[in-house]
């Protein structure tokens, strides 16, 4: 399996490169050549697979340079730092399916993908024998997780930006109690769009990028995309007991990484009737779903910070796919973008947008009387993220297909929001106990391109 660029202007590379490279040279994001397609046979025959196992069968299918062995290890020993048996298990609550997707060492969905590539890492670079500096921005959830992936691991230093004062308590602290001495935090003073377009124009700079070998861990990385491609399979084949019906995915988004893993799911053949987007205030991809406006607004701070996103990161993947696999016309529409602040598209791909997915987008209120309310009538908590994805839900969608919610954090990760919704704080894991009280380390920067390169240079390995 080849990998190559939405921009067209690389040669193809091996998977093993892709993971390595992150974002592709020119710029663009890195897909496979092809998506392999999954038939009724092969999906039956996954069905009493467990989560590890399932894995191993889906990402050796785009993984094939690595040996299956030590792919299948690697596979193995991400997920035994999880709490659940079943890695990823669906409960039945008000006729729906909750995926929870939260009981990795961080409690959130993104420890699913970040285990792994943490270990993918490791194990590419010792067979290299190089060195990496990961660099990655994250609106809350994606740099904690990213930093158990890495943390204490050979080779490798990770700097992570996230927005001061923006995210919730719990996650800026999971980032900065880590004390590893190859773990760096970076407070920007501005937003998660601030973040990520610093980690784009530190990538975009090719000879500081390969100076210091910078790695990516944020969805830019297709790796990342590929293991949450899993647990779409996994909930499933648990779901439709028979491989005979479609189903409807809720999830909530703001970096279309998760909800792009359903998109690559479907295209490999999982029966999936609907890819319900939802979003919060913060909707430019509601917008473009709904409207096809893809026009960049103010972001708006809210409950569910990992949401409060502008520029979706993820989002050229799919337009590369909108548009035929015309890499030219994708270069056409980011330049156009950089230039204006919007894209623009014709009736017929806006039709086609409209096939793939449908969106809403729920605000502050509604997630707060969807939080109070399930949890009155199913004594069941939901964090603000997953609450997005189920109010969106129950709202827009018919219940003549099965319908599965993506659970994307512990709700004690945001125990503030949970306790205005409710009247009482969430009980606490065993990995939050104390955590107010740890030692932490960051260091606060202004949004400033300059002044986060220096400090990358200053304390990279």
């Amino acid at each position: 399996m080849k990998y190559i660029s939405t921009r067209g202007n690389i040669e193809p590379v091996s998977f093993k490169d892709a993971v390595m490279m992150g974002l592709a040279t020119d710029g663009g994001l890195l897909l496979p050549e092809r998506i392999p397609l999954i038939d009724r046979t092969t999906l039956e025959s996954w069905q009493k697979l467990s989560y590890r196992d399932l894995a191993c069968a889906v990402i050796s299918l785009f993984a094939d340079d690595i040996p299956f062995e030590d792919l299948k290890r690697l596979i193995y020993i991400s997920y035994d730092s999880f709490d659940h048996p079943e890695i990823a298990p669906i409960l039945k609550k008000n006729g729906i399916y909750i995926l929870e997707l939260f009981h990795g060492p961080t409690l959130a969905f993104k420890d699913v993908a970040l285990q792994l590539l943490g270990n993918m890492f490791e194990y590419l670079l010792k067979e290299r024998k190089e060195k990496m500096n990961i660099v990655g921005a994250t609106s809350g959830d994606t740099g904690s997780a990213a930093i158990y992936g890495v943390r204490g691991k050979e080779n490798i230093s990770i700097f992570i930006l996230h927005p001061h004062g923006k995210t919730s308590p719990i996650q800026a602290l999971q980032m900065t109690t880590v004390l590893d001495a190859n773990v760096h935090n970076l407070a920007v003073q501005g937003t998660f769009d601030d973040c990520q377009n610093i980690v784009k124009a530190l990538f975009n700079d090719l000879p500081f990028k390969q100076k210091y070998s910078l790695g990516a861990v944020n969805s830019i990385n297709w790796a990342r995309v590929l293991a949450q491609v899993v647990y779409y399979f996994y909930a499933y084949l648990r779901v439709a007991s028979g491989c005979d019906k479609k189903v409807i995915f809720s999830v909530p988004t703001g970096n279309f990484g998760d909800i792009f893993a359903g998109y690559v799911a479907k295209r490999m053949g999982l029966p999936i009737k609907n890819l319900l987007l939802a979003t919060n205030e913060n909707n430019i991809l509601t917008r473009f779903v709904n409207n096809g406006d893809y026009s960049i607004g103010g972001v708006v701070q809210t409950v569910s910070p990992s949401m409060d996103i502008q520029v979706a990161s993820n989002f050229e993947r799919y337009l590369y796919y909108l548009y035929n696999e015309d890499p030219a016309r994708v270069r056409e529409s980011f330049a156009l973008f950089a230039e204006t602040g919007r894209m623009e598209f014709t009736s017929e791909e806006r039709e086609r947008v409209l096939d793939d997915f449908s969106s809403r987008s729920v605000n502050q209120q509604e997630t707060l009387a969807t939080i109070s309310a399930f949890y009155k009538e199913h004594s069941y908590l939901l964090d603000p993220h997953t609450a997005v994805g189920v109010r969106a839900a129950l709202d827009t969608l018919p219940n003549d297909s099965p319908l599965i919610c993506l659970a994307t954090a512990d709700p004690a990760k945001f125990g503030e929001a949970v306790k205005i919704a409710t009247g009482e704080e969430p009980s606490r894991p065993a990995a939050l106990d104390g955590i107010e009280k740890l030692p932490s380390r960051c260091d606060i920067k202004e949004a400033d391109l300059e002044a986060i390169r220096n400090f990358i240079v200053e304390k990279a390995i």
